[in-house]
């Protein structure tokens, strides 16, 4: 017959004692024995009420669930041709997402023979990524893919900072003029 520890209810140890022994130490106290560590020599067993424990563990688990983070990889796309325009406007998109905490994929799509100047692909890649040098830092270097090419950003670690200066003197402006003098009544 195997061995087990037991810890008792209240966390107390009550030893090394056959499995047995344990079941029906367990039943006398109206509770179950509950295996919780499986991997150690020899086994650690618990006696406590197993519905408890379960509610426990799954409490435990949704508590992990909330503290996780979750990334996703947003994708903006570019043409070798990208007018500044339309390029400003995907910048600003893609601004946004690394403030939100997201990854970024710059993708250059290259069609027939622009193909053959991938250096004007590579120009708008590294204007992006001085422009957004201050959101985010690279995470993969520029990669080329049959006719893709493209590079993946990472939030930076202290996201927030650079908009949270430019709020505060806007907050500590006077109040407006208008919001002093009350409007004369009509009569």
């Amino acid at each position: 017959m195997p061995e087990v520890r037991v810890i008792a209810d209240d966390g107390e140890q009550l030893g090394i004692m056959q499995t047995r022994d344990a079941v029906r130490l367990a039943r006398e106290q109206g509770l179950d024995l509950v295996e919780v560590a499986a991997t150690a020599q020899p086994p650690v067993c618990r006696i406590i009420d197993f519905g408890k424990f379960q509610y426990e563990a799954k409490k435990k688990a949704n508590e992990a669930k909330k503290k996780q983070v979750i990334i996703t990889v947003k994708e903006v796309k570019f043409r070798p041709g990208t007018d500044d325009h339309d390029y400003d406007f995907k910048m600003k998109h893609a601004r946004g997402w690394l403030e939100d905490g997201d990854k970024v994929k710059a993708t250059i799509f290259f069609r027939g023979r622009e193909i053959t100047h991938r250096e004007l692909g590579a120009e708008l890649l590294q204007r992006l990524e001085k422009d957004l040098a201050d959101y985010g830092e690279v995470e993969a270097r520029p990669r080329m893919e049959g006719n893709q090419m493209f590079f993946i950003f990472a939030p930076k670690k202290h996201k927030g900072s650079a908009p949270k200066p430019a709020s505060s003197p806007a907050s500590s402006a006077p109040p407006a003029a208008t919001s002093s003098n009350p409007a004369p009544a009509q009569g």
